[in-house]
């Protein structure tokens, strides 16, 4: 059990400049709270200079981190669910690209600002598969805070990834997507799933 670690302002900063300096060896050896707490480092200094960025620059910030704390292929590969393994390796390809590129720009959209806010690392757990569960909050100074916790799973080439997003501590992100994956691919296919996902893309990047 870890001990509650908080991100403030000033140790986001010391954390992001830390992260830019972190060898691909010390990212491998790196625990699974260490990889969140970088992360929610990023979105503190993000949120800080939210207006200055735009959504597009917050994108460009964003995914180069979300592409090293993340496995989004494989959180592409859990949204779709069954009929993945029905897909050619090409439609594969451009569902995982174009998930990517929402969920980055999902990030960009709804971390827009900064009101004080700070991340605390509540704690992690091993689950009976291997995985881990870290439990963090989003405090905010004149609201309740939000539960967030992270399923992270070891990567092939050694890191720890988040793999699914618990909102409230109980739901699972990917969960409630698969739903809304399933009606757009009896609707028209991989092909327009992919094409959905660059649309929903590109329009939370036009504010």
């Amino acid at each position: 059990m870890t001990r509650p670690r908080i991100v403030t302002a000033r140790r986001a900063v010391l954390l992001g400049a830390a992260a830019a300096a972190l060898p691909r060896l010390a990212l491998a050896q790196s625990s699974p709270a260490e990889v969140v707490e970088r992360f929610h480092a990023l979105l503190i200094e993000l949120m800080r200079d939210a207006r200055r960025l735009g959504p597009r620059g917050r994108f460009d910030r964003l995914r180069p981190a979300m592409d090293t704390a993340f496995d989004l292929p494989a959180m592409a590969r859990i949204a779709v669910g069954p009929p993945w393994s029905r897909m050619t390796p090409e439609q594969q390809r451009a569902i995982s690209q174009s998930f990517a590129e929402w969920s980055v720009a999902t990030y960009a959209n709804r971390f827009n600002g900064f009101s004080g806010e700070s991340f605390t690392t509540v704690g992690a757990s091993t689950l009976q598969n291997g995985d881990q569960l870290v439990r963090t909050s989003l405090n905010r100074v004149n609201d309740a805070p939000v539960t967030l916790s992270y399923l992270m799973r070891r990567a092939q080439d050694g890191t720890w990834r988040i793999v699914d997003v618990y909102l409230t501590g109980t739901i699972s992100e990917l969960a409630s997507r698969r739903s809304e994956f399933a009606t757009v691919l009896a609707q028209g296919g991989p092909d327009q799933l992919a094409a959905e996902l660059r649309r929903r893309a590109a329009g939370l990047l036009q504010g």
